[in-house]
């Protein structure tokens, strides 16, 4: 009776102590696969969210304006003089870009022609834009104002928009940053660094041509046309100048002389059956005049009496 006790008793423990085990096993590998795979599970997130935030960076721009004390403008300066004299007229106005703090961007001399006998320049200077009206009464004491005016463009809404889109990339480029920290496996990896760089393309485009617009606003364009008063003749060339050109002059003379005598000389070769036909015409006509004159007819008696 006690053997037949013991044994169902002992069975009993063993099959719970069997359950035990298998479900402490189960337990600890469902918690190391969920830990392995949350990297994973969370740089899908942020690739997901970083789609999201990309199609809403408009909208963010417009909700987050920037404000802005004064009108941002572009402005463009034409002026046109008379002068007496160019060279020291282009003199006077390096002068006045150094006064100024300006730069001069472009300049361009014409010399005097045969249908512009002027001599005429072209000057590009860019002048800080605080400084603009007084560097252009300054020119125009330079000569003769034949025209001048002044164009704006008013790009404040342009920058503004550039700012805020750069604002915004700039926080997605941070938390891109983070959830590449946080990224495990490869393939997340070259997920998140392959949006990383196209944000950082877009954040170099977009200062790049917000630093464009600045320094378009900060400095004004001036552009000045100069048209001498009188004609201007040519200086007398020296010495040896004019006996050099003298000296080829009355060569290529010599040698056109040379080529003409010598085709007058082949033409005449080619028409000298002609021209010796009409000379022996010529002479024997003058003959029979002279045999038939009558003067020519007298005889030598009358000749003595007369």
């Amino acid at each position: 009776m006690y053997t037949a006790t013991k044994l169902p008793r002992t069975s009993a423990l063993f099959i719970s102590a069997l359950l035990g085990g298998m479900i402490f096993t189960s337990c600890a590998s469902s918690q190391q696969t969920a830990s392995k795979s949350a990297p994973q599970i969370a740089a899908n997130d942020g690739v997901n969210q970083l789609t999201a935030h990309e199609n809403n960076i408009s909208q963010k721009a417009e909700a987050a304006p920037i404000a802005r004390s004064r009108p941002q403008l572009i402005k463009k300066a034409a002026i046109s003089l008379t002068v007496n004299s160019v060279d020291r007229t282009v003199d006077a106005v390096s002068q006045i870009i150094n006064q100024q703090q300006g730069d001069l961007i472009g300049l361009k001399q014409q010399q005097p022609k045969n249908d512009n006998p002027r001599y005429t320049a072209t000057i590009q200077l860019r002048i800080p834009e605080d400084r603009l009206e007084p560097t252009l009464e300054q020119l125009a004491k330079l000569g003769t104002v034949n025209s001048r005016n002044i164009t704006a463009e008013d790009v404040g809404d342009r920058i503004v928009d550039f700012q805020a889109r750069l604002t915004n990339l700039q926080k997605t480029e941070a938390n891109l940053q983070k959830i590449m920290d946080r990224a495990g496996s490869v393939r997340d990896v070259l997920s998140v660094s392959q949006e990383l760089s196209n944000v950082r393309q877009t954040i170099e485009q977009i200062d790049a041509q917000l630093k464009n617009l600045k320094n378009q606003v900060a400095y004004s364009t001036i552009t000045l046309n100069l048209e001498a008063a009188v004609s201007s003749t040519s200086p007398q060339p020296a010495l040896g100048l004019q006996v050099k050109e003298t000296w080829n002059n009355s060569t290529h003379s010599l040698r056109a002389f040379s080529v003409g005598l010598l085709k007058l000389g082949i033409w005449l070769i080619v028409y000298s059956p002609y021209l010796l036909t009409f000379v022996a015409v010529v002479y024997g006509f003058r003959r029979w005049r002279r045999t038939h004159s009558p003067r020519l007819t007298q005889t030598p008696e009358s000749t003595i009496s007369d």
